[in-house]
Parts: C-alpha cells; sequence; structure tokens
C-alpha cells in the first residue's frame, strides 16, 4: 500500500512537472504581466463554469423534491427534507472530502494567513456538491460562500500548477474568489470590490487587471450559459424612485439594519457555540434537523437561499410568502403579511446558523440579503399600513438589504454595487449610501469584527491592511522559540550550576519543579560574583532565582507577544504550556528578524 501511495505520488509530481515546462515553452516571450492576464482568463473561464454547474445541480435537486408541491397547503416532507441534506452533506465531507469546507470565505482567508495560499484541489469540486446538496433539500443557508471557496481553489491550483510566488498565488486566489462571486450574481463589478474590501487585497495596477479581466471573463460565461436576465428581476418605476423627504426613513432604516446585523451574528455565533459542544453527531443531526424542519413547516420562505421570498417582496407579491404556508388561508390580512414577514426574518438566522452547525455546508452571504430584505419590506409595509404613506417596497427591500449586509460583512461598498448591479438599481445610489453608511457603523460599534474574521482575529489568523498586523500573521511562536536552553531544579547548588555553565552556550538558566513547571530564572550576572568563591557553592540555587518579567504562552500569537516585550522593557521571554511547563524562550531579536524576513518574502 505504501508503494501504491508513493508510486501514485511520483506519477502526479512528474505530471505536475511536465505541465510546468509546457506552460513554460508557450509562455517564454510573455511578461509577468502577461502572463497574469492570460492566468486570469483561465480562472474566470473555470470559475464561470464552476457556478454553471453549481447552480445546474442545485436546480435540479429542488426541482425533483419542491416543485410538485401544491401551493394552497404545508406539506410533511418539510419536516424530512432538511434532515437528509444535512445527513448526507455531513457524510459526504466525512468520508470524501476528509477535510473542512464549511464557511467558505472564512476557510479563504485562512488560506491566506496559514497555508501560504494554497487550498486543496478538491475544493474545486467537493464545496459545489456538498453546497448544492445542502441547499437543494432545504438547508437555509447561501451558495455564496461554497461558491467563493471554489473559486478560489481554482485560483491557488492554477497557481500552483504555474510555480508562481506567495504574492501572485494570492493574487490569483482573489483573483477566483472575486470571478466566482461575479458570475453568481452576473455582477463583475461587486466581484472586484468584494475581493478589495472583503478579502482586503492591496489595491494596486498590478493587482486591479487581472481581477478586473478576471470577473469579467466569469461574468461574460454566466451570460452565455445563463442569459443576461439578472438574478433579481426588478424594474424600478418612476414612483420608487428616491424623494428627499425619505432620508429620515432610510436613516431610520440604518439603524434598524445595524442592530438586526448584530442579532444576525451574535445568534449565529451562540448558535453554533451551542451545536460545537455537541461532540456526538447524531445529538447535531437531530438537533439540526428538529429545528430547521420544523421552521421551514411553519415557514416555508426558509427553504434553501430563499432568493424567491425577497423577489417575492420586491415584487410586491408578499402574499406569494404564504405559499405552502400553514397560514395560507390567512394571506389578504395586512397585519398577519406583517407578522409572518417579522417571524421569518428573525428566524432566518436560526435556520441558517443551525444548518451550518449540524453539519451543512453554506454560507451567510444570501441569508444577510434575505433577512435585509425582509426587514427592508416589513419597514415600508408598517409605515404604509400605519400612515397610508406608500412608500416603495422595490425601495426599501433593495436598501435594507444593502444595509444587513454590510453590517453582518462590514462591506458597505461590497453591498451597494451588489445591490445596484443586482436590480439595475443605480437611482438608489443616495438611499444606499445612506443607509449602508450608517449600518456598518452602528455594527463596528458593537461589533469591530466580521461575521467572517471573528474567530480569525481572536486565533490571530487574520490579514488586515494593517502591513504590520499582517506580517506577524505569518509568524508562528513554535518555529521561532528557542529551546537550546538548560533547565536546572530548585535543589541545585551554585556549585552544580558552575559545573553546567561550563558546557553550556547560554547564560540564562530556567528554574524548574519536579513537574517540570517554571518557578524562575537564574542569569549568570546574578552569580558572576559568587561563582569565583568555592566556600558559597553549597548555596541553593533559589537565592539566585529571579520571576521571569513576563510568561508567553504556546501557540500565543506574535502580535500579543510584541507588547509584552515593550511593557517589561526585557529581549527575552520564557514559553510556558497551559500547565506552566516550561517548553522554551523566545527573544525580541528573533522576533525582529524573521519580521524583515517575511515582510521581504511577502514584497517580492
Amino acid at each position: 500500500m505504501k508503494l501504491r501511495k508513493y508510486l501514485r505520488k511520483a506519477a502526479a509530481w512528474l505530471h505536475t512537472d511536465r505541465f510546468y515546462a509546457r506552460f513554460l515553452y508557450l509562455t517564454r516571450r510573455l511578461s509577468t504581466s502577461q502572463v497574469l492576464m492570460l492566468l486570469a482568463v483561465v480562472i474566470g473561464i473555470l470559475a464561470g463554469l464552476g457556478t454553471y454547474f453549481f447552480e445546474v445541480l442545485l436546480y435540479a435537486i429542488k426541482s425533483c423534491l419542491v416543485n410538485w408541491f401544491p401551493v394552497n397547503k404545508a406539506h410533511f416532507l418539510f419536516l424530512i427534507y432538511p434532515a437528509i441534506g444535512i445527513v448526507l452533506a455531513t457524510l459526504f465531507v466525512k468520508y470524501i472530502v476528509k477535510d473542512n469546507i464549511s464557511e467558505g470565505v472564512t476557510r479563504v482567508f485562512y488560506a491566506m494567513s496559514r497555508r501560504n495560499s494554497r487550498i486543496a484541489s478538491h475544493n474545486c469540486w467537493t464545496s459545489i456538491v456538498g453546497g448544492a446538496t445542502t441547499i437543494g433539500f432545504g438547508g437555509s443557508v447561501g451558495p455564496e460562500a461554497p461558491i467563493v471557496l471554489t473559486g478560489a481553489a481554482i485560483g491557488s491550483n492554477v497557481a500552483r500548477l504555474t510555480r508562481l510566488n506567495y504574492k501572485y498565488t494570492t493574487l490569483l486566489l482573489c483573483c477566483g474568489a472575486g470571478a466566482a462571486l461575479a458570475a453568481i450574481f452576473k455582477a463583475p463589478i461587486t466581484g472586484v470590490v468584494f475581493v478589495f474590501e472583503i478579502l482586503m487585497l492591496d489595491l494596486t495596477a498590478g493587482s486591479v487587471i487581472p481581477l478586473l479581466i478576471a470577473s469579467v471573463t466569469a461574468t461574460t460565461m454566466a451570460f452565455m450559459l445563463r442569459g443576461f436576465d439578472p438574478i433579481l428581476a426588478v424594474t424600478l418605476k418612476p414612483e420608487d424612485a428616491f424623494q428627499l423627504r425619505q432620508i429620515p426613513l432610510f436613516i431610520l432604516l440604518g439603524v434598524l439594519c445595524g442592530l438586526m446585523a448584530y442579532y444576525f451574528s451574535t445568534v449565529n455565533a451562540k448558535i453554533g457555540g451551542w451545536f460545537k459542544r455537541r461532540k456526538n453527531q447524531y445529538t447535531r443531526w437531530i438537533a439540526g434537523g428538529l429545528v430547521l424542519g420544523i421552521l421551514i413547516f411553519v415557514f416555508p420562505p426558509l427553504y434553501g437561499e430563499g432568493y424567491e421570498g425577497f423577489s417575492s417582496l420586491m415584487n410586491g407579491n408578499a402574499r406569494e410568502l404564504f405559499d405552502n404556508s400553514l397560514f395560507y388561508a390567512f394571506r389578504d390580512i395586512d397585519w398577519v403579511v406583517l407578522l409572518f414577514i417579522a417571524a421569518t426574518m428573525f428566524f432566518k438566522v436560526v435556520a441558517m446558523a443551525s444548518t451550518n452547525a449540524a453539519g451543512g455546508v453554506g454560507g451567510t452571504f444570501a441569508p444577510s440579503l434575505f433577512v435585509g430584505a425582509f426587514l427592508g419590506a416589513f419597514t415600508a409595509l408598517l409605515f404604509n399600513m400605519l400612515f397610508d404613506w406608500h412608500l416603495s417596497l422595490v425601495s426599501f427591500t433593495l436598501v435594507g438589504m444593502a444595509g444587513v449586509m454590510a453590517g453582518v460583512m462590514n462591506a458597505p461598498l461590497t453591498s451597494i454595487f451588489l445591490i445596484a448591479e443586482l436590480s439595475n438599481g443605480y437611482g438608489l445610489f443616495i438611499p444606499l449610501m445612506i443607509t449602508t453608511c450608517i449600518s456598518f457603523a452602528v455594527d463596528y460599534y458593537l461589533d469591530p469584527d466580521s461575521i467572517y474574521t471573528k474567530q480569525l482575529r481572536i486565533n490571530g489568523e487574520l490579514l488586515t491592511t494593517d502591513k504590520d498586523e499582517s506580517v506577524c500573521v505569518f509568524l508562528h511562536l513554535d518555529e521561532l522559540m528557542e529551546t537550546d536552553f538548560t533547565p536546572i531544579h530548585t535543589n541545585t547548588t551554585l556549585g552544580e550550576l558552575v559545573q553546567i555553565i561550563a558546557t553550556a552556550h547560554r547564560n540564562i538558566f530556567p528554574v524548574t519543579d519536579r513537574h517540570g513547571r517554571l518557578l524562575g530564572v537564574v542569569q549568570l550576572d546574578e552569580i558572576r560574583e559568587d561563582m569565583f568563591h568555592p566556600e558559597k557553592y553549597g548555596n541553593p540555587i533559589s537565592d539566585y532565582m529571579t520571576p521571569p518579567p513576563d510568561r508567553i504562552l504556546e501557540h500565543e500569537s506574535i502580535r500579543s507577544i510584541l507588547p509584552k516585550f515593550e511593557d517589561k522593557h526585557t529581549w527575552m521571554l520564557p514559553v510556558v504550556d497551559k500547565n506552566g511547563r516550561y517548553l522554551g524562550f523566545i527573544s525580541k531579536s528573533r522576533i525582529l528578524n524573521a519580521y524583515r524576513e517575511q515582510l521581504v518574502k511577502i514584497s517580492q
């Protein structure tokens, strides 16, 4: 078996080597910029095809499962389908993929900061299968995160085959992610802005051009394969135009969107934490299947990504939300419609979090649009019902979508351009800007991290536009820790230490107890005077021991370590595990040297 595995790896390596040689031959007369543009076209084509296959698979599953349901009554299969989808997705990931493919955008961030922008080749297709299965069976998540991970994997693996360095690999990874998002929404500008605002790629001429080429290529593929119809078939009428007297309402909507974005992220984190504490997978399946099945049975718009739901709202057909619902007979009562919209909006977050936490594969992109659409529609319908103001349902739904998305993802520009491109609603730029900026400010005040970056920042694994912080992400304590110090025990005498010094290469000696726990340190300068007086060789080493200025925990991020050196005015600190056992020392000079080397590596 080992020989067979070795032969497979050798064959793969030879195949890659031949591909690389052929690539060099074909591009021998092209400059680096021209090669990147050519690869961007290839990535755009592949990302467009991947998006198309995802949508075909998703449509096929949904057509077989639910399109034949009668609209005037609820169907018991809504209780069963979501659990089946979660189980199938979990088994697929566990036994076929054998890797984590959930939370696609977060996985892209992690690859950029911890894996040199390398993403496993299986991600070029596994996220498509896992995401389509989850959503097709009713999982209340979005297709964008699996698609973004697929596109990023395509870009990363194209870079791997052509043996590009980290800088260009990251660029092609971002080209793939932006191209995939542009293809699924048929929105090339959104794909570009998404990369700069959310993935935080440097805004330079060398990065903009390949990214534009990849996004336009992928969008063109989407037009060729799926037609020119926009994702949201909405046309703004004259009565939907922005009016200055509506500014206070859009300010109010911005505040509501910010609060809803905070609710979105908080509930998602708490439900995810509850499921993580359930170690038994069967318990997760049962809990997730029950929660999701019951919610979809009562509120059918929660089935799948929910595009049909907010499309109905934007077209003024709120009563279509009651199709396949227990409340179908009450769809003409205004206050019932309002309550139904509000309940669906709040429970969407619960359904989304339960789907992902129970083992499904999907993202939070579409759910944030869904919640925003329902919030905007609820606001317009409420004021229309109370004051007979005739507010545009289309305008408030579109602006609400951008508002919640801006708060959840900390991406106001991406939200503005996405809604503008999806609906050809460029006439709404002013209310979009007002609402998204206020929503972003409110959510940022309550929680400065987006739903994608919170856990990565806690773990010190997040790349940011702060160059110092980003370089520190690539530095690992385990690699920089020095372990060639000689530990001594508390019962050691000065004479015994003098003998150790004769062969030691360091002038600091950690003092540990019999369990290896660090008690203090002895520095050569502290014993230098007495070490030449043999009569003092019987002195216990505790007479010379001093407590360390501070302690560093294993796996602690370099970013959190540096301030400790400044606060304690020292150049060397001991590293211990969670039980206080001595592991080694970390020096400020070694961190600074590694920082300079990493900065040069990234720049080149």
